[in-house]
C-alpha cells in the first residue's frame, strides 16, 4: 500500500505517519512543496527511529506522479459524498490525503472525482487530524484485506 500526502504542512503529522508506515509496511510519498524540512527536529521526534526501513519519496507533482499509474486510487476528503466504509479498498491501493490547511487540489477533483471517499464524522466537525485520518484509513484497508500485507 502507498500513502501519498499532498503538500503536508505539519511535521509532527508526517512523523506519526512515518511510524504508521513502518508498522504497516506502507510506502510514503510526499508531494512538494512541504511546509517543513525533512530534517526538522519535530518531524524526527514524532517519527523516532521509525525512519529506518520506511521508503519515503518526495515528488514535485501529484498529477505527473499518478498520470500513468493504474493502481486503484482513493482520495480522502471530508467533502466526498461516498463513505470509505461503503468502498472496497483493493490490494496495492494508493491512499491520497490533502494538506492540513489546503486539502487536495481542484484538479484532483476534476480528474479523479469517482475515486473520492470520506471518513464519516459528526456534521458539526470540519475534519479529522491528518495523521488520525491516515491511520483509520490504512487500518480499514488492511482489515478489508485480512491484514495480509503486514504478515
Amino acid at each position: 500500500m502507498e500513502i501519498i500526502l499532498f503538500e503536508p504542512d505539519i511535521p509532527q503529522n508526517t512523523g506519526n505517519i512515518i511510524r504508521l508506515c513502518k508498522a504497516t509496511k506502507s510506502k510514503l510519498t510526499l508531494i512538494t512543496p512541504l511546509g517543513f524540512d525533512l530534517s526538522e527536529k519535530r518531524l524526527r521526534r514524532a517519527g523516532l527511529d521509525y525512519f529506518l526501513g520506511v521508503q519515503v519519496n518526495t515528488v514535485p507533482s501529484l498529477k505527473e506522479y499518478l498520470k500513468d499509474d493504474t493502481r486503484p486510487k482513493y482520495f480522502l476528503s471530508s467533502k466526498a459524498p461516498k463513505s470509505l466504509y461503503e468502498t472496497e479498498i483493493k490490494e496495492n491501493a494508493i491512499l491520497i490525503f490533502g494538506s492540513e490547511t489546503k486539502g487536495l487540489p481542484s484538479y484532483a477533483w476534476e480528474m479523479w472525482a469517482e475515486d473520492f471517499v470520506t471518513l464519516p464524522i459528526h456534521k458539526d466537525a470540519r475534519c479529522l487530524n491528518l495523521s488520525n485520518a491516515v491511520a483509520v484509513t490504512v487500518f480499514e484497508a488492511l482489515r478489508q484485506q485480512s491484514f495480509c500485507a503486514i504478515h
